[in-house]
């Protein structure tokens, strides 16, 4: 673990931090020596980094892995030993020069089929997404006239229910009929005690009156 820290910081500073700081002072300087000294460097930087994250997976159980990878940095930046210009002079350059015509071609050709991928996705997902929105306005409209339909039809009772104004007639037969058959016994059984109520003290007024004349 902390080989492995060590080689991480070694290979961000003075893999890359390093070269890309001197690499500025070529462009800014115009030296045409040191600009194709450290461009040299670069590819061979790309090809290590490219390698290494490969070589991280398989080989990082190998005996003293970490500890090789901060001396290959080392020695492609060493001024003395020039490892990045001799890698790219002996083996990069003469591969890449043989190669050329065939990797120009090849990366015309993903160009071509990835902008021709590209374009036909992009119309696939724009039809799909334009689909989606039409199907998705029309469940929405339809929920929400069905949802305004109830609405309308709830007020409508409600305000029947509640501000229905009272008959102005006279009462259905109906319920006179119940009324009378409920109210007139009370009032028949009232009158009528009232009534005996008052035959039977005037009788026995009479009565008593008659007696003592």
């Amino acid at each position: 673990m902390v080989s492995w820290i060590i080689s991480r910081l070694v290979v961000l500073i003075f893999g890359t931090l390093y070269p890309a700081y001197y690499s500025y002072k070529a462009v800014k300087s115009k030296d045409i020596k040191e600009y194709v000294k450290w461009m040299m460097y670069w590819i061979i930087f790309a090809l290590f980094t490219t390698a290494e994250t490969f070589t991280d997976i398989f080989l990082c159980w190998f005996p003293f892995y970490y500890e090789l990878k901060i001396a290959f940095v080392a020695w492609l930046l060493s001024p003395y030993t020039k490892g990045s210009s001799l890698l790219y002079r002996k083996f990069v350059h003469p591969t890449l020069s043989s190669k050329e015509k065939e990797i120009d071609d090849c990366l015309v050709q993903a160009k071509d089929r990835s902008y021709d991928a590209l374009v036909h996705y992009g119309k696939r997902g724009l039809n799909v997404a334009a689909t989606a929105a039409v199907m998705a306005a029309s469940k929405g409209q339809g929920a929400l006239s069905e949802r305004l339909r109830s609405f309308s039809m709830q007020d409508l009772s409600t305000i029947r229910g509640d501000g229905a104004p009272a008959p102005s007639g006279p009462p259905p037969p109906g319920s006179g009929r119940a009324s009378g058959k409920h109210g007139q016994p009370k009032m028949s059984r009232s009158a009528s005690e009232s009534a005996g109520s008052s035959v039977c003290t005037c009788c026995s007024t009479c009565r008593t009156w008659k007696g003592t004349a």
